[in-house]
């Protein structure tokens, strides 16, 4: 949804001194002084027209607190004269006409509002799946504040459960949003239990608040940042990048509470070829599955090893170990391989592999 789709329902008002037409108070100062003077209640026509007019009210856009301040005008004016009624009474049926009144309004705006988020959810999945003629979505987009003829980019947040709009994270973040940057052509929505936001491509403000308050939101959730790219097929474009930062992230342990798209390129490249990449990893890293326990821990080692800078001291406090233990298995890697993680003629081969047997979620998954 834009930045002010969740305070549709709770705004009240629109402009105070617009004049309430008659037609929304017919028939009010005749229930008035009918029940007034008999005591009765409401009959249920007298109380379904009252929710009627309310339905119309809030269709025609007037504010209810406008309307309940004519309803109260109107009462002060219709007001039965000494001897004709009760104040108990008289205050009775104003409370009754304008509860119902407010029954209708609020099931109208209900309505509205009900048919307001299945259009933004219908265009949402039109734009982020490429659906839709293109020239017609532009048009649908300014209905929700974008351009599509301009850059967009997407930033996609994940928490540790999914999350639906109107739950409590989205609605804290757009909040925050709101708070900092108004109404800025800024689009909240969820997908897929995520949290999306779409934001003008040199805004990057807006998408870096959005990645600050999402994590806390979602208690350290990780959020990634598509690259700004132009036009309706832009908006696809960054979002499938956002995605895919947070696959990457996923399969490398990578755990940046913040993921930008531009900084993750190299990934895509490398894994763009999968049978190069699994044939790199089978012929580098293969013999590794000879070592007693396997693969994996040698392949642990490389992996702190090159996080850490190839700081042999740094990698051993990462994997709990000492730095002779540490250097008896790079030299196991070495006789292993022949390939020596200490020589840099070496390194590039080995780390390409390395990174790529996280992408292929080797040796888990078999590559050859």
């Amino acid at each position: 949804m834009n930045a002010s789709g969740w305070r549709a329902e709770a705004e009240g008002d629109d402009v105070p001194d617009r004049e309430i037409p008659e037609q929304y108070l017919e028939g009010y100062a005749g229930i008035l002084a009918e029940v007034a003077a008999t005591g009765r209640r409401l009959t249920r026509d007298e109380l379904a027209s009252r929710r009627a007019l309310g339905e119309q009210a809030a269709e025609a856009g007037f504010g209810l607190r406008s309307l309940v301040i004519a309803h109260l005008a109107a009462a002060r004016d219709a007001w039965p004269a000494r001897g004709t009624g009760t104040a108990d009474g008289a205050l009775a049926a104003v409370q009754q006409a304008v509860d119902a009144f407010a029954e209708g309004y609020e099931r109208a705006q209900r309505m509205a509002v009900r048919q307001e988020e299945a259009a933004r959810r219908e265009f949402i999945d039109d734009l982020l799946h490429g659906r839709s003629d293109l020239g017609r979505l532009a048009e649908r987009a300014e209905r929700f504040g974008l351009r599509l003829s301009h850059e967009h980019a997407v930033a996609v947040a994940r928490g540790p459960v999914a999350y639906e709009d109107g739950d409590p994270v989205p609605r804290q973040v757009e909040r925050a949003l709101i708070t900092r940057f108004g109404d800025r052509s800024i689009l909240l929505t969820t997908k897929d239990g995520r949290l999306l936001c779409i934001a003008p491509g040199h805004q990057q403000d807006v998408l870096t608040h959005f990645a600050k308050q999402a994590h806390a939101a979602t208690d350290g959730g990780q959020v990634a940042i598509g690259r700004p790219q132009p036009g309706p097929g832009g908006v696809v474009q960054s979002y499938e990048e956002a995605l895919n930062a947070l696959e990457i992230a996923e399969r490398l342990d990578l755990d940046d509470p913040v993921l930008r798209a531009a900084d993750l390129l190299v990934y895509p490249v490398l894994a763009r070829d999968r049978q190069a990449m699994a044939d790199l990893v089978h012929n580098t890293l293969g013999p590794l599955t000879e070592a007693r326990g396997g693969a994996g821990p040698l392949l642990d080692t490389l992996t702190a090893y090159f996080d850490s800078g190839c700081v042999a001291a740094e990698a051993a406090r990462r994997l709990s170990l000492s730095v002779r233990a540490l250097t008896y298995r790079l030299e196991r890697i070495h006789r292993l391989t022949g390939a020596d993680p200490g020589d840099p003629a070496h390194r590039y081969m080995l780390q390409t592999a390395v990174i790529g047997a996280r992408l292929l979620n080797w040796p888990e998954t078999a590559v050859a």
